[in-house]
């Protein structure tokens, strides 16, 4: 019964991973040897040597950084404070929880159009979207040129990730705090512990699988980070550039060579992330 779904992992995940990392390794570069009317030959690990010495391509590295470190730090501060503060008894509480997950429902491309002028770099006369708003409050030095800055542009695109995904984080500590049982938290209090305490000593440590298993969604979401981006700068500028943009870019070039290196480096990373996790999983498991 499971032959089927077997055959059909192994073509389309394992055959065509192990496509991406041959084609990797040949020198197709144009778009004549891409259709086959030019002859290609095996470079080995060339292809990646020059491409992690390309300034280029450090440079969308770094953003890739910037762009999971504001993501995963600001979903899992803002979810696990919504939820810890809707874990108590608040009135209005299922309205707060459908506004909270109101913006996972939108896509990433939507979000991005709307976000897109929201973030308008214009200033002063021409001022639009946040910056207008600022200049309205009396907060004229908080305009800034968000995703048009070269140096931490990227993270004004990942702010926008952190309000869409921040209600699935938080849908999922809720979970979490509602799986906890009552006789936990009932012992808690009898032992004399406050409501602190009953959180930090006997609830929180209980959270532990579930933050593991959003670190996990939100970091692998975060290296595949392409739509909210591109719809955002419109184009693959400079200062938002990520290497799922290099991958898309060398593709659109009939450099597939390098198109495929820029997917198995991040399938690289992202098995770093997952293969642990999956370790831990098992061995909880068994």
């Amino acid at each position: 019964m499971v032959s089927p779904s077997v055959i059909l992992i192994a073509i389309f995940v394992y055959w065509m991973i192990g496509k991406n990392v041959q084609t990797s390794m040949t020198d197709i570069h144009t778009a004549a040897q891409a259709a086959g009317a030019k002859p290609h030959t095996f470079v080995g690990l060339e292809n990646y040597g020059a491409l992690l010495a390309s300034d280029d391509f450090q440079h969308s590295l770094k953003n890739l950084l910037i762009y999971t470190v504001v993501f995963l730090g600001g979903t899992m501060a803002f979810g696990f404070l919504w939820s810890w503060l809707l874990d108590r008894p608040v009135p209005g509480q299922a309205v707060f929880r459908s506004v909270l997950l109101a913006p996972m429902a939108v896509s990433f491309i939507a979000a991005g159009v709307v976000w897109r002028w929201l973030l308008n770099s214009n200033q002063d006369a021409q001022a639009s979207g946040l910056n207008r708003l600022f200049q309205m409050v009396g907060l004229g030095f908080l305009q800034n040129s968000w995703w048009n800055n070269v140096h931490w542009g990227i993270s004004a695109i990942a702010m926008v990730a952190v309000w869409q995904m921040s209600g699935y984080v938080m849908a999922m500590f809720l979970a979490g705090f509602r799986g906890v049982p009552d006789e936990l938290r009932e012992a808690g209090r009898v032992d004399g512990a406050s409501g602190w305490q009953l959180y930090r000593h006997v609830i929180f440590p209980q959270l532990r699988p579930v933050a593991l298993s959003a670190v996990i969604v939100i970091a692998h979401m975060s290296l595949k980070a392409f739509d909210l981006i591109m719809s955002i700068s419109k184009a693959a500028n400079y200062q938002t550039k990520v290497p799922a943009i290099d991958m898309f870019l060398f593709k659109g070039s009939y450099d597939y060579a390098n198109a495929a290196t820029v997917g198995t480096i991040l399938l690289g990373i992202v098995a770093i992330l997952i293969i642990p996790y999956l370790v831990h999983m098992s061995r909880s498991d068994s």
